[in-house]
């Protein structure tokens, strides 16, 4: 479990910016929890404050307890022993993220060696079964990032993430800029994923139709706060929240009845 506790974050500078206002989220293993909200409402903000990738210049409050342990008292070297292993990130615009003068293989051992000591042939092997848990051919190891597709990009972002067992997922808007049947894919994929591997997944999006469809739980963001939470039925059926009702109204003119 991650249990996000009264968190506060502050961006630095001339004009100061809070950008989440002490919110309190909990995330579970085997559960998908959606965070919606329109772009600079605080999602991507939440997100990367969790495995601690803020900038130093941004001020982190609050609470962030994983495994017992409050993430914002550790140093970079203990988060370090924390990501990939406990909590993977697939980052916003991840398929956009690889180094083009190394294969997709290249980049999973890269992974695998920095973060477990795997090497050579045992690497090479773990690699052919990440790919293939991402629903991607084998052979794909040895392409450069330039020859796949956008979804097979993300897959293999995806692939990268679950390198190393992490328990919880944190997935930036992971369907962003793909077409409707692959977005399906890359769906149905992360849903068999999580229910396989008794996954926590944190799944941030604007879209609040796809995040019914994937999400056990929602948790609707505005102006840097979390005005609503619920089931999907219960958010899309019966709305407390006056941002949320407009949300789910808005929605329903533009594609019939969510439910």
């Amino acid at each position: 479990m991650i249990d996000i506790i009264n968190l506060s974050v502050t961006y630095e500078g001339k004009n100061k910016v809070l950008a989440i206002k002490n919110v309190s989220l909990t995330l579970h293993k085997g559960t998908i929890t959606g965070l919606v909200g329109e772009s600079g409402s605080g999602k991507s903000s939440l997100l990367m404050a969790i495995p601690g990738l803020l900038s130093p210049q941004v001020t982190v409050e609050g609470t962030i307890i994983y495994d017992n342990i409050n993430l914002l008292t550790l140093n970079e070297s203990m988060l370090n022993s924390i990501r990939w292993k406990e909590i993977a990130l697939v980052p916003r615009g991840a398929m956009n993220s690889f180094t083009p003068v190394l294969t997709i293989g290249e980049h999973i051992e890269e992974v695998l060696e920095v973060h477990l000591g795997l090497s050579g042939s045992v690497a090479k092997k773990r690699c052919a079964s990440l790919l293939e848990e991402a629903e991607l051919e084998v052979f794909l190891a040895k392409r450069y990032p330039h020859e796949l597709s956008g979804g097979q990009k993300q897959r293999a972002a995806i692939a990268i993430a679950l390198a190393c067992d992490p328990a919880f997922l944190l997935a930036d808007e992971p369907t962003t800029a793909l077409d409707v049947i692959t977005q399906k894919e890359i769906i149905s994929m992360l849903e068999n994923l999580v229910k396989r591997r008794n996954m926590g997944m944190l799944f941030v999006t604007h879209d609040l139709p796809l995040a019914t469809h994937i999400c056990d739980e929602i948790a609707v963001m505005k102006s840097g706060e979390i005005v609503e939470e619920g089931s999907p039925s219960k958010i899309v059926n019966a709305p407390r929240h006056s941002h949320t009702i407009q949300l789910v109204q808005a929605l329903k003119k533009i594609e019939g009845d969510l439910s």
